[in-house]
């Protein structure tokens, strides 16, 4: 976190290239969990890139009191919940998947352990985007992004025992969508 407070410090005195740092240092990690929030990479690519100018903007009320990153992954949530609410129609993960045709492949595994790779993946996508957005977000933030439940907490601006309380009725939840595509 130093290495980013001495950043911010030198964008502040003036030296705006420095802001470039932060954007490579976070521009993926931010990108992959927004794109699973989103379900649609372009949505994501314009929400990822509205947060760091919202960031950029803004750097002057960054107050380091918590990680630069958590202060980053709560604008990119604000930014794609009012994205969310200003585009009513969502388009599920999957779809969003189908249509760019982006799936993370390894080369490594046969044909057949790839198959069922992208099915579980693919069946797991389309439990998450059968969640609620509450539950989405804390699943996304401590099971793909790695999350602490504090940083979850303060990200959401929630406190720890309803972030508890999400994650556990959301993996119940996501746990009975995927029973549930097992059936069908």
């Amino acid at each position: 976190m130093s290495d980013d407070l001495e950043l911010i410090a030198e964008i502040l005195k003036g030296r705006t290239a420095a802001f470039e740092n932060l954007v490579r240092k976070y521009q993926d990690r931010l990108f992959n969990s927004v794109a699973y929030m989103v379900g649609n990479v372009e949505d994501a690519r314009d929400i990822v890139q509205e947060a760091f100018v919202q960031a950029f903007l803004n750097l002057r009320t960054f107050q380091g009191t918590s990680a630069f990153y958590t202060w980053l992954y709560r604008i990119a949530f604000n930014v794609a919940a009012t994205e969310r609410r200003r585009k009513r129609p969502k388009i599920s993960v999957e779809r969003g998947r189908d249509r760019t045709g982006r799936e993370p492949i390894d080369g490594q595994p046969g044909p057949a352990e790839r198959v069922e790779r992208e099915e579980r993946g693919r069946r797991v996508r389309q439990g998450l985007s059968q969640l609620s957005e509450e539950h989405r977000a804390v699943l996304v933030l401590r099971e793909i992004d790695g999350c602490r439940y504090e940083t979850i907490a303060e990200i959401l601006g929630l406190p720890i025992g309803t972030i508890r309380s999400r994650l556990h009725r959301a993996r119940l939840e996501l746990r009975e969508e995927l029973k549930n595509a097992l059936i069908d």
